[in-house]
């Protein structure tokens, strides 16, 4: 198929050879850091491969298909499709008010008989998307002024109170910090970034105000989990002893005392690092760590030599996301941020989670494979 670009005709490449152009290195620490929660899941179960391990398989191979489908799509298509998305995540947000399905004291999931589907998720990929477009089409020198940043801080804000309804004030936070990192890489002056810091510091005390009697518990516990240790703070002491009682070497594979004798609650989804270090120790913690960093890094890298603005905001938005759900997961298992309802990525059990991290790896494998693609500022490619 020939194409015209820049005035020139080129041969569109095949999908055969698209796929063999795939950022094959990133597949295989995607692969790798996956394998590792099935270890875990597998130790979670006592040593038995259900019910969790099989599961995870199964989403893993459902969304890494999906992955390479997203990944093979031309870069304009998810340009023209951002603002579809955005508005599909705002309905699903819509969706959870509606007939959403409770959980954790939350109402954040849809039953499609099938699947349940958490729309918060699908939104932190879309927003990504659609913050993308929007910085795409505006000039540079329009970026710093008020009136070009009404509709992104619109964008961000929308979805962030809709999650916050449900209520997950930490997922809300998250879309809040991942449109922040929109703006930054956008362009957005320094000062204004100060600015909305000075207005958030001033707003603490009416949002302390607002906070339901569970969040600002949350927080309570998290200066001060040995004031009740057998209640709020229980999750977090038990984290911390699993997380010291690995020393540097781990208690071995399907040896630790914390999980296999049910001590460390949400073991298969938010406290698996906990599982992790405990059994491998300092140096499996460190190794894993090792693995994210290296996703980060693809992720920046992959941002830095895409040619289209589109494409750098979108692959660094979607590693973004990606770090933002480590750290906070991992901080939090250490006791250094209040526990959230946030898995560990590619490693947690969970299926929404699983498939939107997959989804976000093809958008950014699309920009790597399409990173000399060329698109204009109304989305075309001339």
């Amino acid at each position: 198929m020939s194409v015209r670009y820049g005035g020139l005709s080129r041969t569109e490449p095949s999908l055969g050879d698209k796929f063999l152009r795939l950022n094959w290195g990133l597949v295989l620490l995607i692969l790798a850091t996956a394998s590792i929660g099935f270890a875990m899941l597998y130790s979670a179960a006592n040593g038995n491969i259900d019910p969790w391990a099989t599961r995870q398989m199964a989403r893993l191979s459902v969304g890494m298909v999906a992955m390479f489908i997203v990944a093979m799509i031309d870069l304009r298509f998810w340009l023209r499709l951002a603002y579809p998305a955005y508005a599909v995540g705002l309905l699903l947000l819509a969706a959870v008010e509606v007939r959403g399905i409770s959980g954790m004291g939350a109402q954040r999931w849809l039953d499609l008989g099938f699947f349940q589907l958490q729309p918060s998720e699908v939104m932190k990929v879309s927003l990504v998307m659609a913050l993308a477009r929007y910085f795409h089409g505006v000039e540079m020198e329009d970026i710093g002024r008020i009136p070009y940043l009404i509709i992104p801080v619109a964008m961000i804000a929308l979805p962030a109170a809709m999650v916050l309804r449900q209520p997950d004030l930490g997922t809300a936070m998250v879309v809040a910090m991942i449109g922040g990192a929109m703006f930054w890489i956008a362009g957005v002056r320094l000062w204004m970034f100060a600015a909305v810091g000075v207005a958030v510091l001033a707003a603490l005390p009416v949002a302390w105000q607002n906070l339901r009697g569970y969040q600002r518990q949350r927080i309570y516990t998290f200066l001060d989990p040995e004031s009740d240790p057998l209640g709020a703070g229980y999750h977090i002491i038990q984290s911390k002893i699993a997380l010291g009682s690995g020393g540097v070497f781990g208690k071995g594979f399907l040896q630790g005392t914390q999980s296999n004798l049910n001590f460390l609650p949400e073991k298969q989804t938010d406290f698996i690092f906990t599982m992790l270090a405990e059994e491998f120790g300092l140096l499996g913690g460190l190794g894993t760590l090792s693995l994210y960093l290296l996703l980060v890094v693809y992720g920046i890298a992959i941002s830095l030599r895409c040619r289209s603005q589109f494409g750098r905001l979108l692959a660094f938005g979607i590693t973004t996301s990606f770090f933002l759900y480590m750290f906070i997961n991992i901080a939090m298992v250490m006791g250094l941020v209040p526990v959230v309802g946030m898995p560990l990525p590619l490693i947690s059990y969970g299926g929404t989670a699983m498939l939107t991290v997959l989804i976000g790896f093809g958008l950014l494998m699309s920009v790597s494979l399409h990173r000399d693609t060329y698109i204009n500022r109304r989305g075309g490619s001339s």
